[in-house]
């Protein structure tokens, strides 16, 4: 997992850091040799072993499940099992909306503390507000819970009512509120105008709704700002783990005029796959400067890659996460879903970043505050047990500090992009020349 400081959406929107292609059919298997027979049949006699004389009685559907999640994991840290409640969890995951209230939370003295309500959600319109102290779910305690199983208990189906029991300051006791969930639509790109001349857009993860609501964002802040003042566009993928490969490609073909994009390489020759750029750059060709960190993984790598190598863009920040790997989602009827990781891709220069990650144009450290040191470390693709290989990793390894201040006033990384696209600061990189892109020959 990636480390780093958020916040969880009610409703259970859960960034992942494997990036998935969802087909809705698995591939045929390639027969077994007897000798794989032979193994499967060990497993049949331990399998009943433990059903018969393990001390307790296990559950039988467990033991299957992490038997299965068993064999995947020793594949690699990305491929797993996902049984229906997690199947169904990374689908509402990639669709980008869920049946829930609308608040952002954080735990806080055993209790879920509420950061901010959404704006026209249930949460907002019932008057939860920011700061407000969460101590019951529908009369049962928060206290002892984790934020996940707090969050659990919130979720839950369209039009229902749950009632909360807030601690308010100021409040002389507890407040009983009933919310009806509705669906939450979660913006995958928040965007502003920074100073009065450039556009700031933050990716958050790559979802079913990523592309359109970057599209929409760009449209807003060409809207407020006169293309002759506009000096350009900081597109934000820090702390962005990943999602969906066609978002990914969509959100890069959003700058870009031409060129490939990506490329992923599977087991066979035959499998190897190419996606393109297509006419037409919604930024209008402005200067755009993509930050990355160490929380900057998987499909946020392969958007950062199609610009840096296409010098579209130049990258700022620290090392990225290192994930090159593509896993592809199988159904498995009631069962579940088979996540496994099927292909590895390649940015436009025929680079994987698989165990090495994105290497800004220019480095720029974030510190990190006081009391978070010792507490934020950091992690890539390099450092998970059982990761593949990549084919140019080495002992330095991917990854980098995966921090981003919450006040913009004190982020490095955004005001050092900021001073570039206003010309304060000057640097080689930037802006890049579109001539001397890097591009795969073969």
């Amino acid at each position: 997992m990636i480390r780093k400081v958020s916040l969880l959406l009610i409703g259970g929107l859960m960034g992942a850091t494997a990036m998935s292609v969802i087909y809705s059919a698995s591939m045929p298997a390639q027969a077994a040799g007897p000798s794989t027979y032979k193994e499967l049949s060990i497993f049949g006699d331990v399998f009943e072993r433990v059903r018969a004389q393990y001390v307790t009685p296990p559950d039988d559907e467990k033991l299957v499940e992490n038997a299965i999640n068993g064999m995947l994991s020793s594949l690699d840290p990305h491929s797993s099992f996902m049984n229906a409640k997690d199947a169904n969890d990374m689908r509402t995951q990639t669709k980008g909306e869920f049946g829930g209230l609308g608040i952002e939370v954080t735990m806080e003295n055993e209790l879920v503390k509420v950061i901010s309500p959404m704006d026209d959600t249930p949460a907002a319109r019932a008057g939860i507000l920011a700061g407000d102290f969460i101590s019951e779910i529908d009369g049962t305690p928060v206290r002892g819970l984790k934020l996940e199983q707090a969050v659990e208990k919130m979720r839950g189906a369209v039009k229902t009512p749950i009632k909360l029991t807030i601690i308010r300051q100021g409040a002389d006791k507890p407040l009983d509120i009933t919310v009806v969930r509705d669906v939450i639509a979660v913006r995958a790109v928040k965007s502003r105008v920074e100073g009065d001349n450039v556009g700031y857009l933050r990716v958050i993860s790559f979802t079913e709704k990523t592309y359109d609501d970057l599209e929409k964002a760009i449209k807003k802040i060409k809207a407020d700002v006169p293309a002759d003042k506009l000096k350009g566009y900081v597109l934000d993928l820090r702390l962005n783990p990943g999602g969906l490969l066609d978002q990914a490609i969509n959100v890069s073909d959003a700058f870009l005029e031409r060129g490939e994009v990506v490329s992923t390489r599977g087991r066979n020759p035959d499998e190897t796959r190419r996606f393109n750029a297509t006419a037409g750059d919604l930024t209008d060709g402005k200067p755009v400067i993509v930050l990355v960190n160490g929380g900057s993984a998987s499909a946020s790598e392969i958007v950062a890659g199609a610009l840096q190598d296409l010098r579209r863009a130049t990258v700022v920040g620290t090392r990225s996460f290192g994930k090159g790997s593509v896993q592809t989602i199988i159904p498995l009827g009631e069962a579940g879903a088979l996540r496994l990781t099927t292909a590895l891709y390649y940015t436009p220069s025929g680079k994987s970043i698989q165990g090495t990650g994105i290497e800004p144009d220019i480095k720029v450290e974030q510190p990190l505050p006081p009391e978070l040191q010792g507490r934020v470390t950091t992690e890539g693709e390099s450092s998970l047990s059982g990761h593949i290989k990549g084919q140019s990793e080495t002992d330095e390894g991917s990854g980098s500090s995966a921090y981003v201040p919450p006040e913009a006033k004190d982020d490095i990384q955004l005001n050092y992009a900021l001073d570039l696209l206003r010309g304060v600061k000057t640097d080689p990189s930037f802006p890049p020349n579109p001539d001397k892109a890097v591009v795969n020959k073969q």
